[in-house]
């Protein structure tokens, strides 16, 4: 079972922006997410990052796909006519376009998903329906996450994801991004590159919320960084729903946004 069914209000639920403040104090998590805001921090207030706003933003759009690529199994540099090429090729497409739906993220966002999934189309091919949610359960899953919700329950749920998005909320950004990566990567909306777009939206939700406005961290490079099995297992604890599973996840997920902007601040201070 997934961490958001029905209209109940667990700890994972996009119904209640309570439980998202109430999972943002777990003992283990507010530290951790303590520690990511500040790193994230650091990145915006270094100077020679801000003198170099646009490369450093289009490097972290380039490292960003590669990671997010590599983690659904194409670890290449640059794209080619191979499948794993393509794969690279629809990161790179969502990738960026993260970086424009600010607006459209608060009021429309499952129209900024249904156009990414358009760009992943685009790459890939294999769907006669591009922008559509899925209609089966058959999906690409290259994490091997398996326990695939039903096509039945896609609408509900991100009609959920929408409503929260859309909503006025004090939660925290972190704890907010955290949950609609969760669950898109879990409820693999799309038959193909639901991963992809997962970790896109992170960037959607971080720029919207004003935590990292110019998009200069690497999230995916920090999800990377800790590894394929510490990911699946990270997913696995948010599909549980428990109040364990969701501070695991919480957990990982603000160590992966702190590695991800250490990465950036690393660069400079080595420059």
């Amino acid at each position: 079972m997934g961490a958001v069914q029905g209209t109940q209000s667990s700890p994972g639920s996009p119904e209640s922006s309570d439980a998202l403040r109430i999972i943002a104090e777990f003992p283990a998590v507010r530290p951790e997410l303590a520690d990511a805001r500040a790193a994230i921090d650091a990145v915006l207030w270094n100077r020679q990052i801000r003198a170099r706003a646009q490369d450093v933003a289009r490097a972290s759009v380039a490292d960003g796909a590669r990671a997010s690529a590599a983690m659904d199994g194409a670890d290449l540099v640059i794209p080619d006519d191979s499948p794993m090429g393509r794969v690279l090729d629809a990161a790179l497409a969502v990738t960026a376009q993260a970086g424009a739906c600010e607006r459209q993220w608060s009021t429309a966002p499952l129209q900024v998903l249904a156009g990414m999934q358009v760009q992943v189309a685009r790459s890939l091919g294999g769907t006669d329906e591009p922008g559509r949610p899925r209609s089966d359960e058959v999906v690409d899953d290259p994490l091997h996450l398996g326990a695939l919700p039903t096509a039945a329950e896609v609408p509900l749920r991100l009609a959920q994801l929408g409503r929260m998005l859309t909503a006025s909320t004090d939660a925290p950004a972190l704890v907010l991004a955290a949950v609609v990566h969760g669950e898109i990567q879990i409820l693999r909306p799309f038959a193909q590159g639901s991963g992809l777009i997962a970790r896109a939206t992170v960037r959607c939700t971080l720029m919207q919320r004003g935590v990292d406005p110019s998009l200069f961290t690497i999230p995916e490079l920090g999800m990377s960084m800790l590894g394929r099995p510490a990911y699946v297992a990270a997913l696995r604890a948010y599909s549980s729903g428990s109040p364990a599973g969701m501070s695991d996840y919480l957990v990982w997920f603000a160590r992966a946004l702190s590695l991800g902007a250490q990465a950036v601040s690393q660069r400079f201070d080595n420059s």
